[in-house]
């Protein structure tokens, strides 16, 4: 294959790695001085010959109802990491495992939940199968673009957002246990904003109560109780003032 994969098949990769949906043969042809037909003849050969491995809708989970999309980096057994990775991907709710060649945490699973109980029967379900977890993390936001290398001389790769990525070094997601008499206690969600004790940033991802195990996800109306385990998300970083209005110290 190495012999074959000339500067046309280099286009036609960049290209269609850059925006695959709004690129058609023609367009790629212009840009080579190659016909259409020989443009879709190049694809099919590099699809057969397993270089272009599928096309891929990058989505936005968060948008579909305040989805979270969290990241496991896990550990299997080297000699079963195939087999532990399709049955990791069985599990409702993966929706990619990508296989580390060495190393521990050569299992890096990204899963989607309707909320953090819902990731949280994920990462059992994970751990019932074999796997270990090693650490995980709330995503946010994935960059991609194309090899440059592939790309034309003065191209500048575009840099397209994706529905998810790692937080940034700024953000928070912390879990406090709300106090008896902290500030948030009765009230909504909703009107805790109003009177300014939540900032416009922070994202209240999760309640849980000390009933039972599962939490919900809550919505401006939702009260606030003492003694819940409450879940905050913050892209610029959580102030302790913000704490101590959950906590009360």
């Amino acid at each position: 294959m190495t012999d074959r994969f000339d500067e046309i098949d280099r286009r036609i990769v960049y290209m269609l790695a850059e925006e695959a949906r709004h690129t058609s043969a023609p367009d790629i042809a212009a840009e080579v001085d190659v016909s259409p037909a020989t443009i879709r003849n190049r694809i099919r050969r590099l699809e057969a010959e397993g270089v272009i491995e599928g096309y891929h809708a990058q989505i936005d989970y968060e948008k579909l109802g305040g989805r979270l999309t969290n990241l496991f980096l896990c550990t299997a057994s080297a000699t079963d990491r195939k087999r532990f990775a399709q049955r990791v991907l069985d599990i409702p709710g993966v929706v990619n495992v990508r296989e580390i060649m060495t190393g521990d945490e050569d299992l890096h699973v990204t899963v989607v939940g309707r909320d953090m109980a819902d990731i949280r029967r994920i990462s059992r379900e994970i751990a019932a199968i074999g796997v270990h977890i090693d650490d995980e993390d709330l995503l946010h936001r994935e960059h991609f673009q194309p090899y440059e290398p592939f790309g034309s001389d003065g191209d500048d790769p575009a840099k397209p957002v994706t529905g998810i990525a790692d937080i940034s070094e700024d953000a928070d997601v912390v879990e406090v246990q709300v106090g008896a008499d902290a500030p948030i206690v009765g009230k909504t969600l909703e009107n805790a904003a109003s009177e300014g004790l939540l900032d416009r940033d922070v994202l209240v991802v999760s309640l849980d109560s000390d009933e039972g195990e599962d939490g919900v996800t809550p919505d401006g109306t939702t009260a606030v109780s003492g003694g819940e385990t409450v879940t905050l998300f913050s892209r610029t970083g959580l102030a302790e003032e913000t704490l101590r209005v959950f906590t009360g110290r």
